[in-house]
């Protein structure tokens, strides 16, 4: 892997937005997104600068990339932060402080070669990194259909919590729970 992983910056937008239109058009985007191509390709300008902006440390949520060589995007991971005492995204209260995992995707030819292992490790190192929420777990969300992705994150240590939710664009189906709790300290 000859990508650098770092956190994004607020004043890449446009590259924020290629990636997502990229990722919107994968094959299996439809059960890994719960927005469309056609969605956010009719966006302004002004909504993926807010959504750049709002992925910068200190705000809550972080992004992070795959950057290769030539300055090409290779894939990307959010972590949002979701304090006690809120709710998510289905209403559901929030008990402990926690992160969630979500927006991960690594372009198909680069796909094999570790990407996503660097991605969610940076993600897990910005997460427990935090004082304040200090985060007990992060969490992430995988339709039922999403076998190879359900693998990744098994591999990676995320095991199911037993929680299923609704999936946004089709409630019929339903996305599994996975979690990882913060490492002991050593």
């Amino acid at each position: 892997m000859n990508d650098v992983i770092r956190a994004v910056r607020a004043d890449e937008w446009a590259e924020v937005r290629e990636l997502r239109l990229v990722a919107l058009q994968d094959p299996a985007a439809s059960i890994a997104f719960l927005d469309t191509y056609e969605e956010a390709s009719q966006r302004p300008d002004s909504f993926w600068q807010e959504r750049a902006a709002g992925v910068v440390a200190g705000s809550g949520a972080q992004m992070f990339v795959a950057e290769a060589p030539d300055g090409s995007w290779s894939g990307n991971v959010a972590l949002l932060v979701e304090p006690a005492g809120t709710a998510d995204f289905h209403g559901t209260a929030i008990e402990r402080a926690q992160g969630h995992l979500v927006g991960v995707f690594v372009r198909p030819g680069q796909r094999g070669g570790g990407l996503i292992d660097g991605l969610v490790e940076a993600a897990l190192d910005w997460a427990w990194a935090l004082e304040e929420p200090r985060l007990e777990r992060v969490r992430l969300h995988v339709h039922e259909s999403n076998s190879r992705a359900r693998a990744v994150y098994r591999r990676l240590g995320f095991e199911p919590t037993g929680v299923l939710v609704p999936f946004a664009p089709d409630p019929s189906a339903k996305e599994l729970e996975m979690a990882v709790g913060r490492p002991a300290a050593g």
